[in-house]
């Protein structure tokens, strides 16, 4: 599997008799997956499936869907009142004319009201049926646009992310071999720093005692770079599986800045501290990349 950016778009036309329709899709990052479905007047019959698609093919993210439809131009139906223009013409028969007058014209018969009528075509409800499957069948050729489009996207996001998961595991070696984590290093601050407490006056060997194992355990970061060690090796193997793993990346981040944050608290040392301290900004920066992911 590949991975998957939250972010893209899509828009497909088609075309039926008496219809003509577009999709518009469009994705941004989300926690979680929210369909934001819209579709046109009369079409509201394929809501419930084209929901149903649009969440098998997406698992994250807010997708604004929208579908427009027009209708062809219908030519109205025109329809003459037969019996009443033959009631009308048997009457005006009856009528005897005077002073000039001129018998009635077809054409103002046809201007009484009720004789014409003209109203809108009956929609063809198979017309409409036809429309509704071609709309679905336009859904499924945009989602797999925007499936694609996402995929590309993710692909280049994979790439920066283990570049900069490289980078996180080569500072993760540098401070494993920082010269102020050899024992030698450690008795000499760890006498120095005990030597300059015996020279207080008043001084509580109880607290000399304390102030000892305070030291030695805070020089001990082995604990936090082999935590270190197994977030990169998970987060390099989620990478390579691809698929949804957004949350879990976001999960291990959090993880390796914590442990970043506890090697900076924990050192004694000015070169390991600025090791830690351009941890904290690479896993920050890494931490920003991955809330795109799918």
């Amino acid at each position: 599997m590949t991975l998957a950016s939250m972010t893209g778009f899509a828009r497909v036309a088609g075309a039926s008799p008496g219809f003509r329709w577009a999709w518009e899709l469009k994705t941004v990052n989300a926690k979680g997956l929210d369909l934001r479905l819209r579709v046109a007047p009369g079409f509201d019959p394929i809501e419930a499936e084209a929901r149903a698609r649009l969440g098998q093919a997406l698992t994250r993210g807010t997708c604004y869907a929208t579908l427009s439809v027009q209708r062809e131009a219908v030519v109205p139906e025109v329809r003459i009142n037969q019996d009443l223009l033959n009631l009308l013409a048997k009457a005006l028969a009856s009528v005897s004319l005077a002073g000039g007058l001129q018998p009635a014209s077809l054409d103002g018969l046809l201007g009484v009201r009720g004789v014409v009528e003209v109203r809108d075509k009956t929609e063809d409800e198979v017309e409409l049926a036809r429309a509704q499957e071609g709309v679905l069948d336009s859904l499924d050729e945009s989602l797999a646009a925007l499936v694609t489009m996402r995929r590309s996207e993710g692909q280049t996001l994979g790439q920066i992310l283990s570049t900069r998961l490289d980078r996180l595991a080569a500072l993760r070696l540098t401070a494993d071999e920082c010269p102020a984590r050899a024992p030698e290093a450690i008795q000499a601050k760890l006498a120095e720093t005990l030597a300059l407490l015996a020279g207080q006056k008043n001084f509580d060997q109880n607290r000399l005692y304390q102030e000892a194992l305070l030291l030695a355990a805070k020089a001990d970061i082995r604990e936090e770079l082999d935590r270190l060690a197994a977030h990169i090796e998970a987060i390099a193997g989620l990478l390579e599986k691809g698929g949804p793993i957004g949350r879990r990346l976001d999960f291990l981040a959090q993880e390796l800045g914590r442990e970043a944050n506890t090697l900076c608290a924990k050192s004694n040392d000015a070169g390991l501290t600025a090791i830690g301290l351009e941890l904290r900004v690479e896993i920050e920066q890494f931490r920003e990349q991955i809330q795109n992911i799918e």
